[in-house]
């Protein structure tokens, strides 16, 4: 223990600011296992942006546009078949297919969108439409697109955990924008402190997690957002009314893995009411911040 040191990586991707902490005895390991996990979120960045038109992910949306098939490599399959899982076991409210109903909210915007606008973007949404059988999909009607954006950030922080434990680095831990995966535990026997961030008080944590293993995800109102009449509108959006989620105003789930963290906290979001409830049924350690500013929480010491 007494040759390890600390070393931190600070870097942008999936849009934003990340960190990479990991203790060796190595410097030029240190920097060889930095340099691998940038490159490999990098890859998976580009793989799967909606926003590249060069991407993986727009190649599979210019078939969905047309209602073609495409046939996908084993890693997309991998990530559509959590997806289908989520969709499954969220009674249709985590659903991959939902990505465009982003054209109506514009988070620049400064008037609620037309009822008619929302409607026309419905009727291409729904994973039901989807033929799924591995490696093709089946697009049913044409206008349809994915979005990964709810599995993918969670996902390249599960492999940098892989990653690092492959090329010999066993302590540390990697925060992906809000989306955090514990690698190893400190070598000190102490755990790792993670700050949440209070969703009201853009300056203030509202509590600080000790973690020795696992993963932790956050999913909120206060990140993204729009400001209309005095109301706050999230990005995290209902894909069976196409609007906005509004009970819960932030979710911390923790988990074993970093995927399972923050599908279960978007989840819990869009259940709203009954979001509390289904966490508990799944003994995840959890923390629900509703609108109303009131707690709850279960496995977690507030």
């Amino acid at each position: 223990m007494s040759g390890l040191k600390l070393f931190r990586f600070p870097f942008k991707a999936m849009g934003a600011p990340c960190e990479l902490q990991l203790f060796s005895e190595n410097t030029l390991l240190a920097k060889h296992c930095a340099h691998a996990v940038i490159a490999d979120t990098a890859r998976l960045e580009s793989k799967y942006s909606r926003y590249k038109t060069d991407s993986y992910l727009s190649a599979i949306n210019q078939v969905a546009t047309s209602a073609g098939e495409f046939e996908v490599d084993s890693e997309t399959a991998a990530l559509l078949n959590y997806a289908d899982t989520c969709y499954q076991q969220s009674d249709g409210l985590f659903d991959i297919s939902s990505g465009i109903l982003g054209q109506a909210w514009k988070l620049t915007g400064s008037e609620r969108p037309s009822a008619s606008r929302i409607d026309a973007l419905l009727a291409c949404v729904g994973w039901e439409k989807v033929g799924w059988q591995a490696p093709r999909l089946t697009f049913s009607r044409p206008g349809m697109a994915l979005d990964f954006g709810g599995i993918v950030k969670e996902y390249a922080a599960d492999r940098v955990a892989t990653l690092c434990h492959d090329m010999g680095v066993h302590h540390g831990v990697i925060n992906l924008g809000g989306d955090i995966r514990i690698i190893g535990p400190r070598p000190d026997r102490q755990p790792w402190r993670i700050g949440i961030q209070h969703p009201r008080k853009a300056d203030d944590t509202l509590l600080t997690l000790s973690l020795f293993k696992g993963a932790v995800a956050t999913s909120g109102d206060y990140a993204r957002f729009i400001m209309i009449d005095g109301k706050r509108y999230t990005h995290i959006l209902n894909p069976k009314t196409g609007w906005p989620v509004s009970h819960l105003a932030a979710v911390t789930v923790v988990a074993d893995l970093c995927v399972i963290a923050g599908s279960a906290s978007t989840i819990a979001m869009l259940k709203q009411q009954e979001g509390e409830d289904w966490l508990r049924s799944l003994a995840l350690p959890y923390l629900c911040y509703s609108s109303d500013d009131s707690i709850g929480s279960e496995g977690i010491r507030i």
